[in-house]
C-alpha cells in the first residue's frame, strides 16, 4: 500500500492508499525538529490500531510546504519503510500541467496537489479554496491550466493576531455566532466572533465573485481543508467539499510517477 504524507506548516498528514482509496489517516503537529525514529514509534502504533503493520507499507509518496520536515521524512521511509520516497514535483512526479504565472517555481506542493486532483475530478474551469494555515485561492482553467490565484492568512492566523495584539481580548473558538445571523453583537465575545466568522465568510464571497468575474466562464469552486465544513452551512459559494484534496492528488500523482517508470 501507498503511504501518502502531506507535510503542511500546522500539521503533517498521513494516509494509508489501497489502489486510489483512502483506508485510513492520521495527522500529527508539524515539528521539522522531529526525528524518523520519532515518527516511526508514533505510527506503528496507528498502524497497529487499524489492522495494518509497518510492512503494509511497500511505497511512500511525500509533498512539503516545509522544507526542514523533509530530511526525517525520507529517512522514515528509507529506515522503516525500505523504500526510497518519492517527492512530489521532483523527477517523474513533477507537476504535469502548465503553470501560466510569473513565478511557477513557487507554487506550494498542497496547492499543486490540489490542482492535481480538482482536475481530474471535475471538468471545466475550477476555483479551490484551501482551508490551512493560509487560505489560499487556485484557478486552473478547463484546459487544466495553473492561472494563479490568491494566499490570505488563515482564519486561526486572524484570530491569534487579533487576541495578541489586543490585550483586552479574550481567546474564542471559532465556531459561527450563537442565535441569528444578526452582525451586531451586543457583547465582546458576540462582536469578536462576528467579526471573524462573518468576516471571514464576507472575504471568501466576495473574492470568489471577483474571479468568476475575471475568469468571464462558469467556474465551479471546490473546497479543501479542515476548516471548509465550519462555513459550508452559512455560504452557498461552494459547489462541493473535497476534504482529502491533497491526498488524492499525492496517490494521483504516485500512481503517474510509477507508471512512467
Amino acid at each position: 500500500m501507498l503511504l501518502a504524507i502531506d507535510a503542511g506548516n500546522t500539521n503533517v498528514v498521513f494516509a494509508l492508499v489501497d489502489a486510489g482509496e483512502i483506508r485510513a489517516r492520521w495527522r500529527i503537529a508539524t515539528d521539522p525538529r522531529r526525528t524518523a525514529d520519532e515518527y516511526a514509534v508514533w505510527l506503528s502504533q496507528l498502524l497497529g490500531l487499524e489492522g495494518f503493520t509497518m510492512a503494509s507499507v511497500t511505497a511512500v509518496i511525500l509533498g512539503t510546504v516545509v522544507p526542514r520536515a523533509l530530511h526525517n521524512l525520507q529517512v522514515l521511509s528509507s529506515k522503516y519503510f525500505k523504500t526510497e520516497a518519492v517527492i512530489a514535483g521532483k523527477g517523474d512526479a513533477d507537476w504535469g500541467f502548465q503553470l501560466d504565472v510569473d513565478e511557477p517555481d513557487n507554487l506550494g506542493a498542497d496547492r499543486a496537489l490540489n490542482c492535481i486532483a480538482a482536475h481530474a475530478r471535475h471538468p471545466g474551469d475550477l476555483v479551490i479554496i484551501d482551508f490551512g494555515t493560509a487560505t489560499t485561492f487556485d484557478v486552473i482553467d478547463f484546459k487544466g491550466t495553473y492561472k494563479g490565484g490568491i494566499i490570505a492568512p488563515g482564519i486561526n492566523l486572524s484570530l491569534d493576531a487579533l487576541v495578541t495584539a489586543a490585550a483586552k481580548l479574550p481567546r474564542i473558538a471559532i465556531e459561527a455566532p450563537k442565535g441569528n445571523n444578526s452582525v451586531i453583537g451586543r457583547n465582546t465575545v458576540d462582536q469578536m466572533q462576528i467579526g471573524i466568522y462573518w468576516g471571514y465568510i464576507a472575504m471568501i464571497e466576495g473574492l470568489v465573485a471577483r474571479t468568476k468575474a475575471e475568469i468571464g466562464r462558469p467556474a465551479k469552486v471546490i473546497a479543501t481543508g479542515g476548516l471548509a465544513v465550519l462555513f459550508e452551512k452559512h455560504t452557498d459559494v461552494f459547489d462541493v467539499i473535497e476534504p482529502d484534496l491533497t491526498i488524492q492528488g499525492l496517490s494521483m500523482l504516485w500512481a503517474r510517477s510509477h507508471s512512467a517508470k
